[in-house]
């Protein structure tokens, strides 16, 4: 059980996500949601008048707001540790991911970090390599698998109620970048953009997400990929569309796809995956429902929060009554209520309920770092299957 001497609130501080950034504002509402986590403290943005105006905005004192991240990480392990922050979030772009995160698990901070992990795989190694040696808790923001039906999905196809695993479809269009985007779109910028994206455009910023979500429901690693990138707004240095064909484990096989100029569509995450006696689909934009189709009975449908008919996992991340929905922001908030709960008992030395590290981890992070390096080559290369290498 987890040990009660951490009576108080967790304490966290926040590098990027000042004023007109998007993700910042999603992290702290999210982390704030169940009460247990309050923002002291923040290095807001790089420029650091801005950090100061935006530190004002949240209401935070004046010496608690600084001007870079290693001055906040540094000045902060100099305070009490009653006051200091516990752990940091991390929001910016990219190529500003691992300077923060490995500075702050030098410091003895754990660490929260939006997706994907790093700049390229060779950082994201070096940060599993810090983690490891520290042992501080790490939590990667891949958002969906905070979704209580995405937790029912992946129990029943632990429990082998599907039976053997057999195929799994997993496309993420949205079509906010269907034209060219000028400099004013600051989330378009720099995510078109290989100083700071990396060497992959679309696939880094979704196509991870969608692996991620096939590997997490099916407890399955790829192990073969065949990839085809395109671009095509005129001037784009990046990807901005692709397909994978995937191989997982014990034969499975699987398609990706990823773009972000399918015109018309919003935010379309959809996953399907079918074994030898059902298959069951879930829609990120119907988060509430689980299809459960089946070879020789009627579909069923799971809603969350109706009945006892869904996992005790499931309902434990269930927020709202029957028939509200079970949204973005709620997913988000599950992914620090499971942190925080593992942070808390790690603060008291104690040991987390069972279920307690469930979160995705830096081991997730370099998985995904490896997955664009294995979608690149495999794209650059004339053979069919390329092995997925970490």
């Amino acid at each position: 059980m987890v040990d009660k001497s951490i009576n108080r609130k967790l304490r966290m501080g926040m590098v990027g996500g000042g004023q007109g950034a998007f993700i910042g504002e999603v992290h702290r509402i999210a982390a704030q949601l169940d009460n247990q986590i309050e923002l002291v403290c923040g290095a807001f943005s790089s420029d650091a008048e801005k950090s100061k105006t935006s530190g004002e905005s949240l209401f935070l004192p004046s010496n608690r707001v600084y001007g870079s991240y290693q001055e906040m990480i540094e000045q902060e392990k100099q305070l009490p540790e009653g006051e200091r922050m516990d752990f940091v979030s991390i929001v910016t772009p990219n190529h500003v991911h691992f300077g923060p995160a490995m500075l702050a698990l030098e410091h003895g901070f754990h660490v929260v970090l939006d997706k994907p992990m790093t700049f390229d795989l060779a950082e994201a190694k070096q940060l599993k390599e810090k983690v490891d040696e520290t042992g501080l808790l790490f939590l990667l923001t891949h958002t969906y698998v905070g979704y209580p039906m995405v937790r029912q999905a992946r129990k029943l196809v632990r429990d082998g109620a599907l039976g053997k695993i057999r195929k799994i479809y997993v496309e993420y269009p949205q079509g906010w970048l269907s034209r060219e985007q000028d400099d004013s779109n600051k989330q378009a910028s720099w995510r078109t953009d290989p100083a700071k994206s990396g060497k992959a455009g679309c696939m880094g910023d979704i196509g991870t997400h969608a692996l991620h979500l096939a590997e997490f429901i099916s407890g399955l690693r790829t192990t073969h990929l065949c990839a085809a990138l395109y671009t095509y707004v005129e001037g784009r240095k990046l990807e901005d569309d692709g397909n994978v064909l995937l191989r997982f484990e014990g034969g499975a096989s699987g398609v990706l796809i990823a773009s972000q100029v399918a015109a018309g569509e919003e935010n379309a995450l959809k996953i399907r995956v079918y074994g030898e006696n059902g298959g069951l689909e879930w829609h990120q934009q119907e988060p509430n429902t689980l299809l459960v189709k089946w070879l020789d009975q009627p579909t069923q449908i799971y809603r969350s929060n109706n009945g006892g008919w869904i996992s005790a996992e499931a309902a434990s991340l269930c927020r709202t009554p029957a028939g509200h929905p079970e949204g973005y922001l709620e997913a988000f908030a599950n992914l620090y209520k499971i942190f925080g709960g593992a942070l808390r008992a790690k603060l008291g030395g104690g040991q987390p309920e069972a279920g307690g590290h469930d979160f995705p981890s830096v081991e997730d992070g370099v998985r995904g770092m490896a997955f664009l390096d294995n979608v690149v080559r495999s794209n650059e290369s004339n053979e069919k299957w390329t092995p997925f290498t970490v």
